[in-house]
């Protein structure tokens, strides 16, 4: 185990049995992760395309694999366990529903009479209650993974983010057992940071390979404007000025290829890219999280040192992950290009009406038909509900544990003709 953790960070909600030697508690809780039905079904969950469309853009598991291993170098190199950082960064959407952040938003609001809904919460009670592994815990992981996994350590207030339902107090308290109020460990920061560096770069990968985001219109001016006044009402409260000006920059590195057409020396081209932006956003929250702790690479380093491969060793309360500020406008620079080519082309606006009606309706047909329209999993559940709420909170588990395609599938056979 690597420096920096120590018994409660290992203890788990429930004890178990000692386990057999040679995996540490991380490693344990990267692989229950890994083999858990939640973690599968991503596989069928909206990224930005629809799952299913196409075979190359990804889904929310190939977002999730990718996020993970960003993650897990990220950590390493300022020297947190990097068991527990991928783990946190696999299950950081497993709670997600389908269709992505419009689902989301139907979801929120069939649960707003008990609190909303938000995936981050979500994610949070399938990992201690609903994922089968350990009666009455859920994946029973330990307190520092799911702590890393908490990107919202904070109760729900209406229109904001949130990383705790009402319902789930007690296993937060205990997993924010002496952490400072409100303040993320170093861990779910990397996470954070992983998130948002692999959305950015591999959403806009993703536009490029669907012809939807072009070099040539990135090349105006005018275009570029549009793109910065998106990133400006989107992704941060900042000058439009400021960020026309550090996407100019961004966009006259060597790194950018001149075109693309999905041929080998053009796909090759943007790969590349990807590549070397990935690295430029990582190296740069490294260093200055390494400069602002004022730590020099250990002497003394080696494989056995529980340090990380620089020596360095920050862990959970130790530092806080600093990202310049040039860095993040240019990760939300990236998200708004996406956004603005992407997530508002023509048919969007009504594709996802009707993915929210959709979902409306199969909740209200799965409730008319309870306990016979739910999950095995979930009907003990719906058994010991005692009130409304906490019925409607066993439907709502159910909806967002459904895939694009199964959510599809059930409202054709519980919603249409001769349901």
């Amino acid at each position: 185990m690597r420096r920096g953790y120590d018994d409660s960070a290992t203890a788990r909600w429930v004890a178990e049995p000692p386990k057999r030697a040679g995996r540490s508690d991380f490693e344990r809780d990267r692989a229950r992760v890994l083999h858990c039905a939640g973690l599968r079904r991503l596989s069928a969950k909206t990224q930005v395309v629809a799952a299913g469309q196409a075979d190359f853009p990804r889904t929310r598991l190939t977002h999730s694999l990718e996020c993970a291993q960003i993650g897990r170098e990220v950590g390493e190199e300022i020297g947190c366990d990097p068991d527990l950082v991928d783990a946190a960064c696999l299950a950081h959407d497993i709670g997600h529903s389908p269709f992505g952040h419009n689902g989301e938003a139907a979801l929120n609001e069939l649960a707003a009479p008990l609190g909303g809904f938000e995936g981050n919460a979500q994610s949070l009670r399938l990992l201690t209650r609903l994922e089968p592994k350990v009666a009455g815990a859920g994946l029973n992981l330990t307190r520092a993974t799911l702590d890393a996994t908490l990107k919202y350590p904070w109760f729900g207030e209406p229109g904001t983010k949130f990383g705790v339902y009402a319902e789930d107090a007690e296993v937060f308290g205990w997993i924010r057992q002496g952490a400072p109020a409100g303040r993320r460990c170093l861990e779910a920061q990397v996470m954070d940071w992983a998130d948002d560096v692999a959305y950015s770069v591999h959403d806009l990968e993703d536009g490029f390979h669907a012809g939807l985001i072009t070099f040539e219109n990135l090349k105006s001016p005018a275009e570029r404007t549009l793109v910065s006044r998106t990133t400006a009402t989107t992704y941060c409260d900042e000058d439009e000025a400021e960020l026309t000006e550090v996407l100019d920059a961004l966009l006259a590195l060597d790194m950018w290829p001149d075109s693309y057409d999905g041929g080998p020396a053009t796909a090759a081209a943007l790969k590349n890219l990807t590549s070397e932006l990935i690295g430029r956003f990582c190296l740069a929250a490294q260093q200055a999280t390494v400069a602002a702790a004022q730590l020099t690479p250990s002497s003394t380093a080696n494989p056995s040192s529980h340090t990380s491969p620089t020596g360095h060793s920050l862990t959970r309360y130790a530092a806080d992950l600093i990202v310049p500020r040039r860095q993040r406008l240019e990760c939300a620079l990236l998200k708004g290009i996406t956004a603005h080519y992407v997530m508002t082309r023509a048919g969007v606006v009504a594709a996802q009406a009707r993915e929210r009606e959709l979902l409306t309706e199969l909740a209200h047909a799965i409730e008319r038909g309870v306990p016979r329209t739910l999950d095995p999993l979930l009907r003990p559940a719906w058994d010991a509900a005692g009130t409304d709420a906490a019925r409607r909170r066993v439907v709502i588990d159910q909806m967002a544990s459904l895939t694009d395609i199964s959510a599809i599938a059930w409202h054709h056979r519980l919603c249409g003709p001769g349901a």
